[in-house]
């Protein structure tokens, strides 16, 4: 994804993110993100069964976001809205647990996601 970011390319990647979401295919969802990706949220310890609030990595991410899958088989993802800055887009969206989630990746030069947060209502 070329930067600075845009109104469109933020929404394409937010259309692309959320289908390989709701599709539960873990490629599509791992092709958005950087080798050296780091990704912080406060589902990892319950996921993963320890304290750490963040993954550093994609492989290791694989590892969790398959264990999260296994673990949620209704997981849905419906989008609320989008918002864009220079080399950053936060989706703000409903899961399954009727939460709602706002999710900020931050983008390094080759337009992968290299940094991701999720906070929950």
């Amino acid at each position: 994804m070329k930067l600075p970011l845009d109104r469109a390319r933020a929404e394409t990647f937010a259309r692309a993110w959320m289908s390989a979401w709701n599709d539960r295919d873990i490629d599509r969802i791992l092709a958005h993100y950087a080798d050296g990706v780091v990704f912080h949220s406060p589902r990892i310890a319950l996921v993963m069964g320890h304290g750490a609030a963040s993954i550093s990595g994609k492989a290791a991410l694989r590892d969790y976001w398959t264990k999260a899958l296994e673990r949620s088989p209704e997981l849905f993802f419906e989008l609320e809205n989008v918002l864009t800055s220079s080399d950053a887009i936060t989706l703000l969206y409903t899961n399954h647990r009727e939460e709602l989630v706002a999710e900020t990746f931050l983008f390094d030069g080759d337009g992968e996601v290299r940094e991701s947060v999720a906070a929950y209502r």
